[in-house]
């Protein structure tokens, strides 16, 4: 088995990010530990509420319904019997079944009860004491037992005794023959030694075992071993510092409100907890709302909280990239902390993705520069911003074996002489007669109207500045992190400078996004979910953007991205885009123009109309126009007959009008889509529930 990253020195190598969470060779190093000596240990849950998070029902449900004790709507359950009254009725009924069984034993109710008895016997075994005769009879007695403590059991519900107060099964574990690691396991659940992240971790290394990617044998030393700490995070975190959300590790789910009792929800959501887990997120989300509505306290950071902590199960891996001092966890809940534009940043960002392919870093640089651009501008094309970075990456890296940094790449493409002089030199003297021809093409180009090498040039220089000089080193010098590392859990956190680089922050968000894209989709490992959370994808959205975000689905991967207006997003791409995200949410506050689309993506259904019209009764005969002459001056109004009309008709789920007057503050309008193709309609959701 490789190892579990806890004997490695972090930062002595490439991409110093933690690895995958299994079950370590036996014996192992300790892990690394989460304090500092002397320091006072986080406190530990106590045993019988873990027990009772563990035991609590979690029925299925509808999309992004919180199962955590769900009892669904439509169905009314009795209410649930107090511990003490539960414990005495099941006494009373084993006394009850003793007093039974004691009564036919010695005779006092009659031999009625043995009748059956004498019919099974034969002929042959009549004879006293004969062994048949007392097999029969045993048998005949336990059988007896066994339906009296049947009907006692169901009587006393010793079954619902044995759920709550019960040991914990762990049943795959013992019937695999893990019996002493299931034993282990649950006596430190008992004793509140185990938390729901230790659970989690320990099953999903399970699933390993059951995989064939680690041996029977090693899980179970790391059990015996380590109980409840076993099969680590290679940071050694067994949680996070803080907890703001409410979660369930056993479904995945985090919730983020509740279902409003509101007529336009469907009755089975009315008044339930929602919820997002990675079977949702798998499909994207997208979360549309004006700075102050909730997106970040009421959204990201629940999202990202969860999915950190699934990253310490070993479960998933998560990039989280926001403006500098956004509330997006602290930084001790994170693995990796790339603080673009800060001094004190110990992780620097990998302009090129960790790849060593000058073609694929060509392709996500150029969609970090210039994919924001559209026609008529002269770099709007992508494929041929490409083609020219692709022309320098490649001679550059066969001279140095290495790609350019920010300064060097800014002179190549300003077609200063004497860089593209030295780099020719330097082919000459390889003998690379092919990349020697691509630098010449480049220089052809250069001079002609229309080349994108100077639009390439300006875009470079937004990073070429005295904030970011110790950033975006290729040189070996500085402790890069790569995308190319979302094959492990990591937990990585990304610091965009927003306040006076605004354009570079952007190019940045574009960058990670492209990133993210190209690494997930071709990883091996595909069971371990990879999620990026952007907070505010303000010009990020490109083409290449929403093309990428459609692969990510089948990837086992997904993107969170926010938006304080579509208007953010070009007019041609709105639609595709909320065709490509699955997860879609619409947040109090929002315009008219944004809900119009949001209406369409949503579209119409049939629904029951109601058209009542009032006629005027007129009076033929004396008699009658004096009855409604003394309503009319009791009521005031003339006497009229209502006609109504029942049809059906198509209406939108949610108007634009709707969606920018009818949400309450603190709501939001949420339709849900999970990997597996379930929808989930648009629900009104009260994001502080």
């Amino acid at each position: 088995m490789d190892s579990d990253g806890n004997r490695d020195a972090r930062g002595t190598h490439a991409n110093p990010v933690p690895r995958p969470a299994g079950p370590p060779e036996v014996p192992g190093v300790p892990p690394r530990p989460s304090r500092a000596p002397g320091a006072a240990p986080p406190p530990l849950p106590d045993g019988s509420a873990f027990l009772s998070w563990l035991r609590t029902p979690r029925p299925e449900a509808p999309p992004g319904v919180w199962r955590l004790g769900h009892r669904p709507r439509p169905q009314e359950e009795p209410e649930r019997v107090p511990g003490r009254q539960l414990v005495s009725g099941a006494v009373i009924a084993f006394l009850v079944g003793w007093l039974i069984w004691s009564l036919l034993w010695n005779g006092y109710l009659g031999g009625w009860w043995l009748l059956p008895l004498y019919a099974m016997i034969p002929d042959s075994w009549a004879e006293p004491h004969s062994f048949g005769s007392v097999v029969v009879v045993y048998a005949y007695y336990a059988l007896i037992a066994g339906i009296i403590m049947v009907g006692v059991g169901r009587l006393g519900r010793w079954d619902e005794i044995w759920r709550r107060y019960g040991p914990p099964a762990w049943p795959a574990l013992r019937a695999a023959g893990a019996v002493e690691a299931a034993e282990r396991l649950a006596t430190e659940a008992h004793q509140g030694l185990m938390r729901d992240v230790d659970h989690a971790r320990i099953a999903r290394a399970w699933q390993g075992v059951q995989n064939g990617r680690h041996s029977l044998a090693t899980f179970t030393g790391a059990v015996l071993g380590a109980g409840s700490g076993a099969c680590p995070h290679p940071s050694g975190d067994r949680d996070l510092p803080a907890r703001r959300a409410h979660h369930d590790l056993v479904t995945g789910q985090v919730r983020i409100g509740t279902a409003a009792d509101d007529a336009r929800n469907p009755y089975a959501y009315r008044g339930t907890g929602l919820a997002l887990g990675p079977d949702l997120l798998g499909t994207s989300l997208l979360a549309v709302g004006p700075a102050g509505s909730g997106k970040t306290g009421g959204v990201v950071r629940p999202l990202a909280e969860s999915l950190c902590l699934h990253a310490l199960a070993g479960r998933a891996a998560v990039v989280v990239v926001g403006a500098a001092g956004s509330d997006l966890g602290p930084a001790e809940a994170y693995d990796v902390v790339v603080r673009i534009g800060h001094p004190d940043s110990v992780y620097d960002l990998d302009l090129y993705g960790g790849t060593t392919d000058p073609d694929e870093a060509a392709v996500v640089l150029a969609e970090a520069l210039v994919g924001d651009l559209t026609d008529p501008h002269p770099g709007g094309d992508t494929r041929r911003s490409t083609t020219v970075l692709a022309q320098l990456l490649g001679p550059f890296r066969a001279v140095h074996g290495r790609f350019p940094g920010v300064p060097e790449l800014r002179q190549l493409l300003d077609g200063t002489p004497g860089p593209l002089a030295e780099l020719r030199q330097g082919l000459r003297a390889a003998g690379q007669e092919s990349l020697l021809r691509e630098l010449d093409a480049r220089e052809r180009q250069m001079g002609h109207p229309g080349d994108v090498g100077g639009v390439l040039a300006d875009r470079v220089a937004l990073l070429d500045r005295p904030a970011f000089a110790p950033f975006f080193d290729t040189s070996g010098q500085s402790r890069p992190f790569s995308l190319k590392s979302l094959d492990h859990p990591v937990r990585v956190r990304i610091d965009l400078p927003e306040r006076g680089h605004a354009d570079a922050s952007r190019m940045l968000a574009r960058l990670v996004l492209a990133q993210f894209t190209a690494s997930v989709t071709v990883r091996e490992d595909r069971s371990l979910f990879a999620c990026l959370v952007l907070d505010d994808a303000s010009g990020v959205v490109t083409p290449e953007a929403v093309r990428g975000v459609q692969r990510l689905r089948s990837a086992g991967a997904g993107a969170v991205l926010t938006l304080r207006t579509l208007d953010d997003v070009p007019r041609a791409l709105r639609g595709p885009l909320l065709g490509a995200i699955g997860c879609r949410m619409a947040l109090s506050g929002l315009t008219p123009w944004d809900g119009q689309d949001f209406a369409e993506v949503w579209g119409k259904e049939w629904t029951e109309a109601r058209d009542v019209t009032d006629r005027q009764i007129i009076a033929e005969t004396p008699a009658g126009k004096a009855v409604h002459m003394v309503r009319r001056v009791i009521t005031g109004k003339a006497p009229t007959a209502r006609a109504v009309t029942v049809r059906q008709v198509e209406r939108e789920r949610w108007s634009a009008s709707e969606l920018a007057h009818a949400v309450p503050a603190g709501h939001a309008v949420l339709s849900l889509t999970t990997v597996r193709g379930e929808h989930a309609p648009p629900l009104l959701v009260d994001l502080r529930g």
